[in-house]
């Protein structure tokens, strides 16, 4: 540690050691009838937040699972690709 960092932790206030903080545990309070909601209220409120969604359109899905059946495909090339070559090459060191 420099003398600049020193200074700068002595005018902070930072060099001496602080009290430690004492937290009051927060008392667990029991879920009371009153907060919980009816199942006919919960469905409502669901609906209304799937209201808010943005949902993508049928061409943003195609083209999403398009690029992602692509990607699958040739990840999967290559881990075959690699699996079959690396084979070959520990049979014909050891066979």
């Amino acid at each position: 540690m420099n003398r600049q960092t020193k200074r700068l932790m002595q005018r902070q206030g930072a060099d001496r050691p602080r009290t430690p903080e004492q937290r009051r545990a927060q008392p667990q309070q029991a879920v009371t009838a009153r907060e919980r909601v009816t199942p006919t209220q919960y469905l409502g409120e669901v609906r209304s937040e799937l209201r808010k969604v943005n949902w993508p359109s049928r061409q943003e899905v195609v083209n999403s699972t398009i690029v992602v059946l692509i990607c699958v495909i040739v990840v999967t090339s290559l881990i075959f690709g690699f699996d079959y070559v690396s084979s070959k090459f520990v049979l014909w060191m050891f066979g």
